[in-house]
């Protein structure tokens, strides 16, 4: 509130404004202050207050131009020596902007310290005037005239003190005495009391009909401390208009009327006994109330959420007041004060809710603020119930105590008037978030189908434009909570209309949606997405139609499904084949079933949507009529079951436990048959409505025993024919006591049949079968284990491995460790085998047993042996063998050019020992047959097939040493080279100029020219460059690998011995030359050189050849050049 806007002040404004010489903008400084505008109001609507002050704070500059600064306050401002706006009503009720220039009267006064002033000096002065040796000096008549004044001024002081304290003040008469009676003034003096008295009975009775009722009856909202205050102001008005009327000067009034005979003698009884009563209905209210304002107080410092657990402690306490009061106990008194607690939890609520700011929580909290509101929608509605709870208790306590006080017969709608109203308005608010939330459904709705796509377009669409509605509503600056606020409805129906509207856009979607739905469940999935919105009626009477079309597909669904049970019931093929066909056909008619629940579920979520719908009366009919077929089709399927299990059951109990088959094996008697009797009982003992006969019953009674007793002879039954099957004849001799244990046994069961008693007990007495099976399958198992260590263990073995730098590798430790280690692991699995058997060592039988597994061992070996004899043959093969297996250098040495190692005896010596290492590997295993001499290498060394593969070796070693020696040959066109005495032949050269035959004897000498030099050089040229291209490696016979690069390296370094012999003699006689000519003079360079040879000439010939000069050499060719 603002004071410039509320018109109740305009005449405070007015009045302040030119008593203190105001401006406007300090008028509007005082009232934008929280504390004066709260001041203000309850001064203005409030009856519990009847006076205002308005003053200028102390402590601020008294200059009304400067920064002074008004203050106000509802009670006389102690202290204040400046003067005071006092603002009194005229009549104890509520200012409105009509009323507030009638009511209102402003007068200014001096500050308290002036007032209590001028009671003092009115009561000095007084004394003072009436003194006779005071008043003598006076003219006559001055002096009296003076003590009435002053007692007027006294009078006028004491009443003005009484307001400003909230006080009635009774005037006292001037100069009344008992003597004056009897003078000839007694009747004015009479007169003079009945004047007092009457104005004591106007200031009472004005007093004494203030009613608290009053603002309620006018359509005030107050609350219960406004009364409080009231009640308390009144009982001290009352103490004190009583110490009045107690006082000596009252006394003597009320003695000088009733020795006077003045008829306001009553009148004067009167306000005695009016004044007595209502301070006793005053003390015996303000009593009674303090529990309830206690309470009232404890329940203003809860958190909100406590307050519904209190309400009823609060109705408790105003229940007692009505009970304990004598003078409260008025309907109307307690309709007020209901009134007035409802007024405060309004308030209280509206404070929770914090007004403006609940609309903007649609946008940014919707469900903590709906939370909120239904809180305080429950906690209003639980004031309710609690009165309603005393109420009743009341009554009771009336009809049993049989008194005379009435309970609350008074109507509960004058106490809920406000409350039911605010809650009026939190229902509507509650409605707007509840459609708030309800509608962001839409956000997250997807509809399938065809056109789903552009439906949910268009729900999004609808949904995006409701969201700007939502906050337009959110926006608006009215308070919800204020039910007397009429703008909110303004945007409410607004609101409300764009609701409406969107209903309609939705019933189209939705429309379109429904026809597109072509299954029951299909069109039941689009209704449980948008049910909150088909809750709504408009929404649900537009789509009736398309409602009741899914009706008719539930009804066609209920037919599809009795045609696929009355065409498929008869097809066997139908039903599963993984179960008996009775279960089978009984479980196709609950997938039926199911088929038809379903419809009816997608019934029952549109049923409420469309009960007048002619086809909704037929659903139940149809569901009925298809359960009753299935019923009818499902005893059928019982009865024949029933009687076709009783006949296998009572063929089976006719039949042996065992039986021989063709194959001279065992089977277990009716197998299959028992097997197919039990799984149908199994599947017979979920169905309830299944009837047993007596065969079945008696079967299904031993149904875990028989199916324990049919599993052990299975298991029984195979471990036999194991044994028996599958033995080897080494292996039979030692197993024949146990096998004629066995067939006894088994003979047992031959006899007995599945109808006997005691099976239980057979079958537990042929557990010998399942020991000897256990042995038996151990010691097959360790034989196994042994061929497989001896046929795929061994077969991974490699004996020769190729490497990198000899190729052929012969057998490594690692293998050698190998094989050691699966011979201990042999002999350790025949010694198991032995004790398994319970065989003895030196038996025949065993002899037999150990020498079969010897020859596996050995036949084992042959296997490696020969394998790995085969590899070496072949890879010596030039026609099989895909690489190299060994590998030896030409070297040339000074004798020549050798093998290194030789092919002869070195490469024989390693082949050797490499066929002596794989036969060294059958030496790594110790015999298992003791009836056999010598180890297994020296057996297998005697394998004719063997020996064949090493003479198949050895033929392939001497093909390839014939290629090894025509290779040498070839290379020996090359040995004038290093065979050749370098020095003789260069001094030969220097003779002859060419190197003489073995004829020539005593050959004419003739020097070399430069061309001799060049023809020798270019010679050895062409043999570098021969030589450099030889092979690197070649590859003899396929398998032997010779290396060349020795050999040519060490023959390229001869050609290069024989060539630098030539260059170095003609550096030699360059350097001869230049030394000539370095020391002859410049004359005499045409002279010819002592030189053989043209230093220019030579120079190009040794550049030709790739020879550098020298630096020296370079050096001086420079300073020769130069000159």
């Amino acid at each position: 509130m603002e004071g410039q806007e509320d018109g109740r002040l305009d005449p405070i404004r007015s009045f302040s404004l030119s008593s203190f010489r105001l401006g406007p903008e300090v008028w509007t400084e005082f009232t934008s202050d929280e504390d004066n505008v709260v001041t203000l109001n309850n001064f203005c609507s409030s009856q519990d207050f009847s006076h205002l002050f308005l003053y200028w704070d102390r402590d601020q500059d008294q200059d009304p131009g400067q920064n002074s600064r008004i203050c106000v306050t509802l009670d006389f401002p102690p202290g204040v020596a400046s003067k005071v706006l006092s603002v009194s009503k005229r009549s104890r009720e509520a200012v409105t902007k009509e009323n507030a220039r009638n009511i209102l009267s402003i007068q200014e006064v001096d500050g308290g310290d002036a007032l209590s002033c001028s009671i003092a000096l009115s009561e000095v002065t007084c004394a003072l005037l009436s003194d006779p040796e005071t008043s003598s000096r006076w003219a006559p008549g001055v002096a009296e005239e003076a003590v009435r004044f002053m007692k007027r001024q006294r009078n006028e002081a004491q009443v003005m003190k009484a307001q400003v304290d909230g006080l009635t003040f009774l005037p006292q008469p001037d100069s009344v005495s008992p003597e004056g009676l009897n003078d000839d003034g007694g009747q004015h003096l009479v007169h003079t009391c009945d004047g007092v008295i009457v104005e004591w009975a106007e200031l009472v009775s004005e007093f004494l009909q203030q009613d608290w009722s009053r603002p309620v009856l006018e359509g005030l909202k107050p609350t219960p401390s406004e009364e409080f205050n009231f009640w308390w102001i009144r009982l001290r008005n009352l103490d004190f208009i009583q110490q009045q009327l107690m006082s000596p000067s009252a006394q003597l009034v009320a003695s000088i009327v009733q020795t006077g005979d003045s008829v306001y003698w009553s009148t004067l009884r009167d306000i005695y006994r009016d004044v007595q009563e209502a301070l006793q209905e005053a003390e015996d209210v303000t009593r009674n109330l303090r529990p309830v304002q206690d309470k009232l107080k404890d329940i203003q410092h809860m958190e909100f959420h406590q307050l519904r657990d209190n309400m009823a402690a609060v109705m408790e306490e105003v229940r007692l007041l009505w009970v304990r009061s004598q003078f409260y106990c008025s309907p109307c008194r307690m309709v007020v004060l209901l009134q007035e607690i409802c007024n405060l939890f309004i308030q209280m609520s509206r404070g929770f809710l914090r007004g403006q700011e609940v609309m903007r929580g649609l946008v940014s909290e919707p469900r903590l603020v709906l939370d909120q509101i239904r809180l305080v929608i429950r906690t209003l509605q639980t004031l309710k119930e609690v009165y309603a709870q005393n109420q009743t208790l009341l009554d009771q306590s009336v009809k049993q105590q049989d008194s005379g006080s009435p309970g609350w017969d008074f109507p509960s709608h004058l106490v809920f008037l406000h409350l039911d109203h605010f809650l009026r308005r939190l229902h509507t608010i509650q409605e707007v978030f509840r459609i708030t939330l309800q509608l962001e459904q839409l956000d997250q709705a997807v509809l399938s189908g065809v056109g789903g796509g552009m439906w949910t377009d268009l729900v999004q669409e609808v949904y995006q434009d409701f969201l700007v509605h939502v906050r337009l509503l959110s926006e608006c600056s009215s308070d919800p909570t204020d039910p007397e606020d009429q703008s909110f409805q303004l945007h409410l129906d607004q609101f409300q209309s764009q609701v409406s509207h969107m209903e309609t856009q939705l019933v189209s979607v939705l429309s379109r949606a429904l026809e597109d739905c072509s299954r029951p469940w299909s069109g039941a999935k689009l209704v449980k997405m948008f049910r909150f919105v088909l809750d709504r009626a408009r929404v649900r009477d537009q789509l009736r139609p398309q409602l009741s079309r899914l009706v008719t597909l539930v009804l066609k669904d209920l037919d599809q499904a009795e045609q696929v049970f009355h065409h498929h019931r008869d097809r066997s093929r139908t039903f599963g084949r993984f179960c008996p066909m009775a279960a089978a056909r009984l479980i196709w008619t609950q997938q039926v079933q199911r088929r038809t629940e379903e419809a009816l579920e997608s019934y029952r979520t549109i049923q409420d949507l469309c009960l007048d719908s002619p086809e909704a009366q037929l659903v139940q009919q149809r569901v009925q009529q298809v359960e009753d077929v299935l019923q009818d089709f499902r005893d059928s399927v019982r009865s024949n079951w029933s009687s076709q299990l009783d006949s296998d059951s009572g063929f089976i109990l006719k039949h042996p436990l065992v039986q021989i088959r063709e194959s001279d094996l065992l089977e277990v008697s009716c197998s299959l048959k028992v097997e197919a009797v039990l799984r149908g009982l199994r599947y017979a003992s979920r169905d309830q409505n299944m009837d047993l006969q007596p065969h079945t019953a008696g079967l299904f009674r031993t149904r875990e025993d028989v199916r324990k007793i049919h599993l052990h002879l299975g298991h029984m039954v195979s471990c036999y024919n194991q044994v028996v099957s599958d033995v080897l004849p080494v292996e039979l001799p030692l197993i024949q006591d146990q096998l004629q244990h066995l067939n006894q046994t088994m003979s047992q069961l031959q006899r007995r049949t599945w109808g006997c008693e005691g099976l239980q007990l057979l079958v537990q007495q042929t557990q010998k079968v399942l020991d000897v099976h256990a042995m038996v399958r151990e010691a097959r198992a360790n034989m196994a284990a042994m061929t497989q260590l001896i046929q795929q263990g061994w077969a991974e073995l490699q004996l020769l491995q190729l490497s990198a730098d000899w190729l052929l590798e012969g057998t490594s430790e690692e293998t050698c460790s190998r094989i050691r280690a699966d011979g201990q692991e042999l002999l350790r699995l025949t010694q198991v085998n032995r004790s398994l058997y319970r065989a003895d060592v030196s038996s025949e039988m065993w002899t037999s047993y150990v020498d079969y597994m010897d020859a596996e061992v050995q036949d084992g070996l042959h296997q490696l042996i020969f394998r790995e004899l085969h590899f070496l043959s072949d890879h010596m093969n030039p026609q099989t063998s895909s690489s190299a297996l060994l590998t030896i250098s030409l070297q040339l040495k000074e004798t020549g050019s050798v093998f290194e190692p030789s092919v002869g005896v070195g490469l024989s010596d390693f082949l050797k020992t490499i066929i002596s290492d794989v036969y060294a590997a059958a030496n790594q295993l110790p015999r298992i047959s003791t009836s056999h001499h010598g180890n297994y290498q020296v057996s297998l060394q005697l394998d004719p097939e063997l020996s064949a593969l090493e003479h198949e070796v050895m033929h392939h070693l001497q093909k390839v040493e014939e290629e090894a020696e025509h290779l040498r040959a070839g290379l020996d066109r090359y040995s004038h080279l290093w065979q050749s005495d370098r020095t003789t032949a260069f001094q030969e050269f220097l003779s002859y100029s060419r190197q003489l035959g073995p004829e020539e004897v005593e050959p004419e000498q003739a020097p070399p020219t430069l061309k001799d030099f060049q023809r020798e050089i270019e010679s050895l040229h062409r043999l570098s460059a021969e030589v450099t291209h030889l092979d690197d490696v070649i590859v003899l016979h396929g398998w032997l690998q010779v290396d060349l690069r020795p050999f040519r390296d060490a023959l390229l370094s001869v050609i290069d011995g024989w060539k630098h012999m030539y260059t170095d003699h003609l550096l030699s006689s360059v350097s001869h030359s230049l030394q000539q000519v370095t020391q002859r003079d410049a004359d005499d360079d045409e002279a010819a050189s002592s030189s053989r040879f043209p230093l220019t000439q030579t120079i190009l010939l040794l550049e030709a050849a790739a020879v550098e000069l020298p630096e020296h050499l370079a050096a001086q060719l420079q300073v020769v050049t130069s000159l």
